[in-house]
């Protein structure tokens, strides 16, 4: 394993059971502890997420099969491996374990070594999967999210909003002007300029959730699930005004004016009748707007469907 300890969530209502795995993996890991199966998705999906989850079977209300398939269901918790650790042996539990998404399935009575050494296997793996997604989905001149982790992004969150009838919002943005900064200052200072607006506008996305994507040449793009149109207005207002900030010259003839992005922004709350195309293309209307209306500046509205 790297320098860095793996945090390993044990989840199981019996605390003997708890402090016997916990004993075992205290020295290299930093060990989470949950007793039941909400608890255990909410520990799952904390800001700090565990490298690795190792789940009773037997538990009330939630059994651990269930509390697996709801993890892989969830975008946020589906890439942390999970190990079933149970006393129950036989073929169509173990298959039960596999077909819902676990990585391993450990009978109890087990050998000490042998689980740590699986678990250090596990947590390698996908620290070797997170670093090669990070590279997939990383767009490499300004090192904020690229448009395929926008598409995959979108896609999920929208099917989570429908179940869960909570909103989402989509900001986009484009930099005015920027074929004339590229024209009159050279494309290396165009990708400098670029790299500091994503950095001003990703220092304004402050909620774990949020995405802000590289979505194309010179426009990006931030998903805001659970968010309404006001707030992401709000939120779209802020990334002008850090733009601004940045006081970035372009001496264009035709421009002589600081570099400054227009945006649009829209929200909704989605329903199964629509696909988020319909997002999309109010967002960008809306950034037509403002682009027609004289750039530098937030036009904002709710998609078709229902107000957000």
């Amino acid at each position: 394993m790297t320098d860095d300890k793996p945090r390993v969530l044990i989840v199981d209502d019996e605390r003997s059971n708890i402090n016997i795995l916990g004993n075992l993996l205290e020295a290299d890991c930093d060990v989470l502890v949950a007793t039941d199966g909400a608890s255990a998705l909410r520990r799952a999906s904390a800001t700090e997420r565990p490298d690795l989850i190792l789940l009773d079977v037997m538990m009330p209300d939630m059994d651990g099969y269930e509390v697996c398939r709801r993890l892989k269901e969830d975008d946020a918790t589906r890439d942390i491996p999970v190990i079933f650790i149970t006393a129950m042996g036989e073929e169509d539990s173990e298959e039960q374990g596999l077909s819902v998404g676990a990585v391993d399935y450990v009978t109890k009575p087990f050998s000490s070594a042998i689980l740590k050494m699986r678990i250090r296997t596990h947590v390698e793996l996908k620290r070797l999967r997170d670093h090669w997604q990070r590279l997939s989905t990383v767009d490499a001149l300004t090192q904020v999210a690229n448009r395929r982790r926008f598409d995959e992004t979108l896609d999920a969150a929208w099917r989570r909003a429908v179940r869960d009838q909570h909103p989402l919002a989509l900001i986009m943005a484009d930099v005015d002007h920027f074929k004339a900064f590229n024209d009159h200052h050279g494309h290396p200072a165009g990708d400098a300029c670029l790299r500091r607006i994503a950095s001003a506008m990703e220092g304004e996305v402050r909620r774990v959730g949020d995405l802000l994507v590289r979505y194309g040449g010179e426009e990006f793009a931030c998903l805001m699930p659970g968010v309404d149109v006001d707030g992401a207005e709000a939120v779209a207002r802020r990334m002008c005004l850090a733009v601004q900030a940045l006081a970035i010259a372009n001496e264009h003839p035709a421009v002589l004016a600081p570099v400054s992005i227009s945006v649009g922004v829209a929200a909704v709350i989605p329903s199964g009748d629509h696909g988020p195309q319909i997002l999309v293309s109010e967002a960008d209307r809306q950034l037509y707007d403002a682009k027609r209306s004289g750039r530098n500046r937030t036009c904002a509205a709710a998609a078709a469907t229902r107000r957000a």
